[in-house]
């Protein structure tokens, strides 16, 4: 059983009114997933090689081997597609939060030094890239620790946020239990920030995206050109926009090095920044801004 209640209500039809800094329809949440160097490998002491989100879709693992294809599409992103997405940001002056996994940051810190000159958040999405539904609590309790200290060496600063994907049911207990996080984004439920319980008291939890998530050009019956993602980001931005006008709403884009850091993808980010900017009435933000607004203006209940 899970200590995630099930909650199909939410704010129903009347959701608070944000209040975004300068009057913004819409709150914007750029993420880059930093994984690589953290997903299943032989080298690391797992079973098996690692069988997601690379560009050979479906592709099985190799049992007690490398797979040598695999690592290399993983390690484009961290030498080339990390860089790529990185000049693109600074383009535009674009702020952004890093869900950066402990251990592929160790194996790059060129990378996490660049994350922390850029001024970025860096939250933290686990020690490894692995699915921790069964990976024992005092393990996953370990890891969350080694992954806040990893994050604080190699970036300069302690990580606010936090994002397994491939939860537990522990999990939001352990990161509340942990300390220092500001909010979690396991979820994908709503528009807009909300509190929960967690650890016996309340905690914000920034509702992520899957849909408009750069993931989807390596999933059956995805994204296939970088016009597809576009055209979603773009309809998506401004159905919330006109929503705003209302009631503000909130929106993430999910990215990653490996995918929308490839050169026929990385338009998408380019394309996107440069259409908000021409619509107006946004508020791009860190996801660690977006909570400590949400705090100060929408706080817990006592």
């Amino acid at each position: 059983m899970s200590e995630h209640q099930r909650d199909l209500t939410g704010y129903g039809a009347e959701p608070p009114h944000a209040a975004w800094p300068g009057g913004a329809r819409v709150a914007v949440s750029l993420v880059l997933n930093y994984e690589e160097g953290g997903e299943q490998s032989v080298l690391e002491g797992d079973a098996a090689s690692e069988s997601y989100l690379h560009e050979i879709v479906g592709a099985p693992p190799v049992v007690g081997g490398r797979d040598l294809n695999v690592e290399s599409m993983f390690a484009y992103g961290s030498r080339a597609g990390f860089w790529r997405i990185h000049r693109t940001l600074a383009a535009h002056g674009a702020p952004l939060t890093v869900h950066a996994v402990g251990r592929a940051l160790e194996q790059n810190p060129d990378a996490a030094r660049a994350m922390g000159a850029a001024g970025w958040e860096v939250a933290s999405h686990g020690r490894r890239w692995i699915d921790y539904r069964d990976v024992p609590e005092d393990v996953e309790r370990a890891d969350i620790a080694r992954s806040v200290r990893t994050i604080e060496r190699l970036v300069g600063r302690r990580p606010v946020g936090w994002y397994t994907g491939r939860t537990s049911s522990s999990t939001r207990r352990l990161v509340a239990e942990e300390g220092g996080f500001l909010y979690d984004s396991d979820d994908y439920s709503d528009d807009l920030p909300f509190y929960v319980e967690a650890a016996g008291r309340p905690h914000l939890v920034l509702p992520y995206g899957l849909d408009t998530n750069d993931f989807k050009f390596l999933i059956v019956h995805g994204f296939t050109t970088a016009d597809d993602m576009l055209s979603y980001l773009v309809d998506a931005f401004d159905a919330l926009h006109a929503e705003g006008a209302d009631r503000p709403r909130m929106m993430s884009v999910g990215m990653h090095c490996r995918i929308i850091g490839r050169p026929g993808r990385i338009r998408v980010l380019d394309g996107f920044l440069k259409h908000v900017e021409r619509r107006g009435g946004a508020w791009v933000a860190t996801r660690e801004q977006i909570a400590r607004h949400w705090l100060a203006v929408h706080p817990p209940p006592r």
